[in-house]
This record gives C-alpha cells, sequence and structure tokens, in this order.
C-alpha cells in the first residue's frame, strides 16, 4: 500500500428519506479542522437515490466537494449496496482519512467497508486530532497522522489509537461531540 497516493478527508454524509442527518454536518466541520492540520480538502459522499439536490447543502456548511453515488438501488439503507457504493469511492479516490457518524447506519456500514478496503477501524470516537505518532517497537516517529480517542473499559478509561500503516484511517464518531459549523 503505498501511502502517499491517500489524500484528504472524506466524511460520509448520511442522509435518510433524502434529508442529510445532523451528524453530517459535525463531521464536516471536524472534517475542516483536520483537513486544515494536512493541508488538504474535505470530501462529502453522498450515497442515495435522488440526492443529487443535497451537495449544495453540504457545500454550504464546509464540503470543498461532494461525489454523489445515486442509483434506485440505493433509495433505502442497506448494507451490501451502500458498503459496496463506498468502498467503490474509497478505492477510486483513496482518501487518507474516512469519518462516518456512529449512528445506527454508521455502525453498520463503518466495520464492513473498513474490511472491504483492508483497513482499521476506531469505533464510537469522541475526539479527532493530527498529531505524531511514535511505534512502540520501532520507536520511529511518524508525523501527521489520525489520532482517535476513544472510551474503553466501560467508560473508566480513554484510548488513544492510531492506524499509521493502512489507509485511509476510518473512525466512526459520536453524533452531538464534534461542533457542526455555521453555513
Amino acid at each position: 500500500m503505498a501511502l502517499e497516493e491517500y489524500k484528504g478527508v472524506f466524511v460520509f454524509a448520511q442522509q435518510v428519506d433524502n434529508e442529510l442527518t445532523p451528524i453530517a454536518f459535525e463531521l464536516i466541520g471536524k472534517g475542516k479542522d483536520l483537513a486544515k492540520d494536512l493541508g488538504t480538502d474535505v470530501t462529502a459522499v453522498l450515497i442515495g437515490s435522488g440526492v443529487k439536490g443535497l451537495a449544495d447543502q453540504l457545500a454550504e456548511y464546509g464540503a470543498d466537494k461532494v461525489i454523489v453515488v445515486d442509483d434506485k438501488e440505493l433509495e433505502v439503507y442497506r448494507t451490501e449496496p451502500y458498503t459496496h457504493a463506498l468502498a467503490s469511492v474509497i478505492n477510486e479516490y483513496k482518501p487518507e482519512i474516512m469519518l462516518v457518524g456512529a449512528t445506527a447506519i454508521g455502525r453498520d456500514l463503518g466495520p464492513r467497508v473498513s474490511a472491504r478496503v483492508a483497513t482499521g477501524l476506531t469505533a464510537d470516537c469522541t475526539v479527532l486530532e493530527i498529531g505524531d505518532f511514535t511505534d512502540n517497537m520501532t520507536k520511529e516517529t511518524i508525523p501527521n497522522q489520525l489520532l482517535m480517542t476513544r472510551p474503553a473499559f466501560g467508560g473508566n478509561t480513554i484510548a488513544t489509537i492510531a492506524c499509521p500503516y493502512n489507509r485511509p484511517q476510518m473512525a466512526t464518531v459520536r453524533p452531538g461531540v464534534m461542533q457542526k459549523i455555521a453555513p
């Protein structure tokens, strides 16, 4: 895997019944912060049927680009068609980071997509930031990694996880944790 081929922060812009869910805007806001630290842009991935009209709303909230996967088979969320659609976008455009909301749909979709594209996934993140990762085995410091923090052991501790050797770096993010930016 040539890690240098992977660029950009991608956000799964979840919609239900052709209405964007609030987590889509929260992820774009956080994606903008991460993209600024990496000197890149934010791309929203919009999957559904008849959803092209929602692209402008994503741009208003900060998405630099919007990829629309529009097909009648995607009208209602079903695991396999959505997994295929999002994995295909990742394989074609090669994002460095892929964020998915930790909603019922996102918790179903995220792990399947990460398995399909052969990368890791950190679930239910509450903090995302760009920083340096030091490999405990080699003592090598790898800059500009997505550091994903989440509660562990029933919330008694927190764990910060990195995915330095695979791309994209994937995380699901709990709704209501990140700030939605103004349009």
